[in-house]
């Protein structure tokens, strides 16, 4: 083999190993900037879709009071509150007895009483910003009353 084809052969060999020594950089680098793009997109995904709703804006309330006076075992109901406009329902309640809450606005606050089997007698008023509205009484076994009163 003459000199000229020998040097090309080792210029050619030379050049086949630069590129091969920074193949494996390459590669690597690549990989490492597409998994930095993968965990980008996840996280971009994360933050845009979340499972957290605006918060419901507070319902306005009003201090109500209810009192239940009289004598005997009752169960007895009234609004609190429930922004669903729920009762809350107290069994076997010694009388008197008296509860102060807050009520929603637009929701009627309200309070049941019934007697038990053993009967009694049982007065309910109900105050709404310490304003009476309502007074009604209940009489013998399982008798029963309401009252009730606007809150706007």
């Amino acid at each position: 083999m003459p000199s000229n084809e020998l040097a090309e052969n080792a210029a050619r060999k030379e050049n086949e190993n630069e590129r091969t020594a920074g193949s494996p950089r390459r590669r690597g680098l690549l990989i490492a900037a597409g998994a930095l793009l993968a965990c980008s997109g996840l996280v971009g995904y994360g933050m845009l879709d979340t499972d957290e709703r605006p918060k419901p804006r507070a319902v306005p309330t009003a201090e109500v009071t209810y009192e239940v006076t009289g004598t005997g075992t009752a169960e007895i109901s009234y609004l609190a509150r429930s922004e669903d406009g729920t009762a809350t329902v107290e069994k076997a309640v010694t009388l008197p007895w008296k509860k102060s809450v807050r009520a929603p606005l637009g929701k009627t606050p309200t309070v049941a009483v019934v007697l038990d089997g053993k009967g009694g007698q049982a007065t309910c008023t109900l105050a709404i910003h310490g304003k009476h509205v309502q007074r009604a009484t209940a009489l013998g076994e399982y008798g029963r009353t309401t009252c009730t009163g606007a809150s706007g």
